[in-house]
């Protein structure tokens, strides 16, 4: 039996199955390879989001934390990661995270998971759609005394172009 934890904030939510994999369709699966320490990191750094608390990153991730690579304006470090949170959850305030998994090994963790949102307000030049979209992100970590000092991430950020109804562009000719 398998109990699930979900903090809410608002309409923001974020969904943790005992065993540790964050999902609604598949069984929890035991996570191996890193410490309490480092899992709770790894969680963590979802929950800021989710929450809508980007002080959360203060628990997660070291002060000159590595984004790799950095979004649009995004100033580097811990704190150049939090007002794109709060930017992050006025577009897409219904967010919701879902981690499919968590492989990891001392020192790393590599995270397969989802994001759950509608698009409400501006983001990175896209006018609101209110439309509801999947984008998987994939993201790989490196943790040193309990907190990741680097994240490697990927987004399907052509996917949510599309479900969003921006991309591909329509022809004005």
């Amino acid at each position: 039996m398998f109990a699930t934890c979900v903090f809410l904030i608002g309409t923001a939510s974020f969904a943790i199955n005992e065993g540790h994999t964050m999902s609604e369709s598949q069984p929890a699966m035991k996570v191996t390879g890193l410490d309490e320490r480092e899992l709770l990191a790894v969680e963590t750094l979802y929950r800021a989001f989710s929450e809508g608390d980007p002080d959360l990153l203060d628990q997660a991730v070291t002060p000159d934390w590595q984004d790799i690579p950095l979004a649009p304006g995004q100033a580097p470090g811990r704190e150049g990661m939090k007002p794109l949170i709060r930017g992050w959850l006025l577009a897409f305030p219904d967010t919701r995270i879902v981690i499919h998994d968590i492989f990891g090994v001392p020192g790393r963790a590599a995270v397969r998971a989802e994001i759950m949102a509608t698009h409400k307000d501006e983001w990175f030049g896209i006018a609101p759609s209110n439309t509801a979209f999947r984008m998987p992100i994939h993201e790989f970590h490196a943790i040193k005394d309990g907190k990741i000092t680097h994240t490697w991430h990927l987004e399907d950020w052509f996917g949510w172009l599309n479900q969003v109804g921006a991309w591909p562009q329509k022809d004005t000719a």
